[in-house]
């Protein structure tokens, strides 16, 4: 997969019902997992979503979450922009770009779904999700 630039849309707990809104408007496949799916299904959130991904048939790819339980939602402040795909080296030469002068908000480690994620924000003040995918034998 090449790498991949989009907005993320971040949401207090309405993600579902607006990628749901997204799909009618675009078109396309969309795909959602929630908390609970990695995580403590009798938690309190288990049922927001953690990622959604709209892909649609003019290309467009529209990803959105729930804001996760303890931290906080700030309108104004809800979206950021995704690098993802499998080029390990490409990806992690932007991450270190971005992160310089910036500060990382969660680190650029392999996950629970078993991707390395990280997030950021530039020296912009501008927010960054990368998502390097794991390789399959």
């Amino acid at each position: 997969m090449v790498s991949k630039l989009n907005p993320y849309l971040g949401f207090s707990d309405t993600a579902r019902t607006a990628l749901e809104f997204y799909r009618e408007v675009f078109g396309g496949e969309l795909s959602m997992n929630t908390f609970g799916e990695f995580g403590d299904q009798a938690a309190g959130g288990a049922e927001l979503i953690m990622h959604g991904r709209l892909e649609t048939p003019s290309g467009f790819t529209l990803m959105a979450a729930d804001t996760p339980p303890g931290m906080d939602y700030k309108p104004g402040s809800s979206i950021s922009v995704s690098l993802s795909g499998d080029d390990a080296e490409e990806l992690r030469g932007y991450w270190e770009k971005l992160i310089a002068g910036g500060t990382v908000t969660v680190p650029l480690e392999k996950q629970m779904w078993g991707d390395e994620f990280g997030m950021c924000q530039d020296k912009f003040g501008v927010d960054w999700m990368v998502n390097i995918g794991a390789s399959t034998p």
